[in-house]
Protein backbone atom coordinates (compact mmCIF):
# COMPACT_ATOMS: atom_id res chain seq x y z
CA UNK A 1 0.00 0.00 0.00
CA UNK A 2 1.07 3.55 -0.62
CA UNK A 3 2.90 5.26 2.20
CA UNK A 4 1.03 8.46 3.04
CA UNK A 5 1.77 10.31 6.29
CA UNK A 6 -1.19 10.13 8.70
CA UNK A 7 -1.33 13.92 8.95
CA UNK A 8 -2.04 14.21 5.21
CA UNK A 9 -4.95 13.33 2.95
CA UNK A 10 -4.66 12.28 -0.67
CA UNK A 11 -6.76 13.92 -3.36
CA UNK A 12 -7.21 11.69 -6.40
CA UNK A 13 -8.33 13.60 -9.47
CA UNK A 14 -8.92 13.10 -13.17
CA UNK A 15 -5.47 13.96 -14.50
CA UNK A 16 -6.62 14.77 -18.04
CA UNK A 17 -9.53 17.05 -17.04
CA UNK A 18 -8.87 20.79 -17.30
CA UNK A 19 -11.45 21.60 -14.59
CA UNK A 20 -9.88 19.03 -12.25
CA UNK A 21 -6.36 20.34 -12.88
CA UNK A 22 -7.51 23.91 -12.20
CA UNK A 23 -9.18 22.71 -9.00
CA UNK A 24 -5.95 21.01 -7.87
CA UNK A 25 -4.02 24.25 -8.42
CA UNK A 26 -6.74 26.13 -6.49
CA UNK A 27 -6.37 23.73 -3.54
CA UNK A 28 -2.55 23.88 -3.61
CA UNK A 29 -2.63 27.69 -3.50
CA UNK A 30 -4.97 27.68 -0.46
CA UNK A 31 -3.59 24.63 1.41
CA UNK A 32 -1.77 26.75 4.00
CA UNK A 33 -1.52 23.87 6.50
CA UNK A 34 0.02 21.55 3.87
CA UNK A 35 -2.73 18.99 4.47
CA UNK A 36 -3.06 17.50 0.98
CA UNK A 37 -1.12 15.35 -1.43
CA UNK A 38 -2.29 14.70 -4.98
CA UNK A 39 -2.31 11.89 -7.53
CA UNK A 40 -4.17 11.40 -10.79
CA UNK A 41 -6.80 8.64 -10.77
CA UNK A 42 -4.90 7.26 -13.77
CA UNK A 43 -1.66 6.84 -11.76
CA UNK A 44 -0.45 3.67 -10.05
CA UNK A 45 -1.43 5.17 -6.68
CA UNK A 46 -4.88 6.06 -8.01
CA UNK A 47 -5.42 2.59 -9.42
CA UNK A 48 -4.27 1.01 -6.16
CA UNK A 49 -6.79 2.98 -4.10
CA UNK A 50 -9.58 2.39 -6.64
CA UNK A 51 -8.90 -1.33 -6.41
CA UNK A 52 -8.56 -1.34 -2.59
CA UNK A 53 -11.94 0.36 -2.10
CA UNK A 54 -13.58 -1.40 -5.06
CA UNK A 55 -14.64 1.92 -6.60
CA UNK A 56 -16.79 1.87 -9.72
CA UNK A 57 -14.97 4.35 -11.95
CA UNK A 58 -18.01 4.64 -14.23
CA UNK A 59 -19.96 6.30 -11.42
CA UNK A 60 -17.04 8.02 -9.69
CA UNK A 61 -14.49 9.34 -12.11
CA UNK A 62 -13.53 12.84 -11.06
CA UNK A 63 -12.47 13.22 -7.41
CA UNK A 64 -11.75 11.04 -4.40
CA UNK A 65 -10.37 12.00 -1.00
CA UNK A 66 -8.40 9.30 0.81
CA UNK A 67 -7.69 9.66 4.52
CA UNK A 68 -4.93 7.21 5.55
CA UNK A 69 -5.47 7.90 9.26
CA UNK A 70 -9.04 6.58 9.21
CA UNK A 71 -8.50 4.46 6.07
CA UNK A 72 -11.62 6.00 4.51
CA UNK A 73 -12.53 7.38 1.12
CA UNK A 74 -14.88 10.23 0.29
CA UNK A 75 -16.19 10.88 -3.20
CA UNK A 76 -18.06 13.42 -5.28
CA UNK A 77 -19.58 16.36 -3.37
CA UNK A 78 -18.57 14.99 0.04
CA UNK A 79 -14.92 14.88 -1.06
CA UNK A 80 -15.11 18.43 -2.43
CA UNK A 81 -16.68 19.84 0.74
CA UNK A 82 -14.26 17.97 3.04
CA UNK A 83 -11.38 19.44 1.01
CA UNK A 84 -12.85 22.96 1.12
CA UNK A 85 -13.23 22.67 4.91
CA UNK A 86 -9.42 22.80 5.24
CA UNK A 87 -8.75 25.71 2.87
CA UNK A 88 -9.56 28.74 4.98
CA UNK A 89 -11.89 31.62 4.14
CA UNK A 90 -13.95 31.84 1.99
CA UNK A 91 -13.62 28.25 0.66
CA UNK A 92 -14.30 26.70 4.06
CA UNK A 93 -17.77 28.26 4.04
CA UNK A 94 -18.80 25.54 1.59
CA UNK A 95 -19.34 23.29 4.62
CA UNK A 96 -22.83 24.81 4.83
CA UNK A 97 -23.69 22.52 1.89
CA UNK A 98 -23.47 19.54 4.25
CA UNK A 99 -27.05 20.47 5.24
CA UNK A 100 -28.15 19.61 1.69
CA UNK A 101 -28.91 15.89 1.41
CA UNK A 102 -26.05 13.95 -0.20
CA UNK A 103 -28.15 12.61 -3.06
CA UNK A 104 -29.07 16.18 -4.11
CA UNK A 105 -25.47 17.44 -3.80
CA UNK A 106 -24.26 14.46 -5.82
CA UNK A 107 -26.87 15.01 -8.55
CA UNK A 108 -25.46 18.51 -9.09
CA UNK A 109 -21.89 17.25 -8.78
CA UNK A 110 -22.50 14.41 -11.27
CA UNK A 111 -24.09 16.78 -13.78
CA UNK A 112 -20.99 18.99 -13.72
CA UNK A 113 -18.65 15.96 -13.79
CA UNK A 114 -20.52 14.47 -16.75
CA UNK A 115 -20.11 17.69 -18.76
CA UNK A 116 -16.64 18.73 -17.60
CA UNK A 117 -14.80 17.72 -20.79
CA UNK A 118 -17.38 19.46 -22.99
CA UNK A 119 -17.32 22.65 -20.93
CA UNK A 120 -13.66 22.84 -19.85
CA UNK A 121 -11.78 20.58 -22.25
CA UNK A 122 -9.42 17.68 -21.80
CA UNK A 123 -5.67 17.16 -22.01
CA UNK A 124 -3.96 14.35 -23.91
CA UNK A 125 -1.95 13.34 -20.82
CA UNK A 126 -1.94 13.93 -17.07
CA UNK A 127 -0.63 17.22 -15.72
CA UNK A 128 3.09 17.24 -14.96
CA UNK A 129 3.73 19.28 -11.82
CA UNK A 130 6.37 21.98 -11.81
CA UNK A 131 9.54 21.24 -9.81
CA UNK A 132 8.23 23.46 -6.96
CA UNK A 133 5.01 21.42 -6.72
CA UNK A 134 6.51 17.97 -7.32
CA UNK A 135 6.65 17.15 -3.57
CA UNK A 136 2.84 17.42 -3.36
CA UNK A 137 2.27 14.71 -5.98
CA UNK A 138 2.49 10.93 -5.75
CA UNK A 139 3.12 8.78 -8.84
Amino acid sequence: MIDIPHNKQLILFDGVCNLCNSSVLYVIKRDKKDKFLFAPLQSDVGEEIIKKFNIDTVNTDSILLYNPKSNTIKSKSSAAIHIAKHLGMPSNLLVVFFIVPTFIRNMVYSYIAKNRYKWYGKKEACMIPTPELKSKFLD
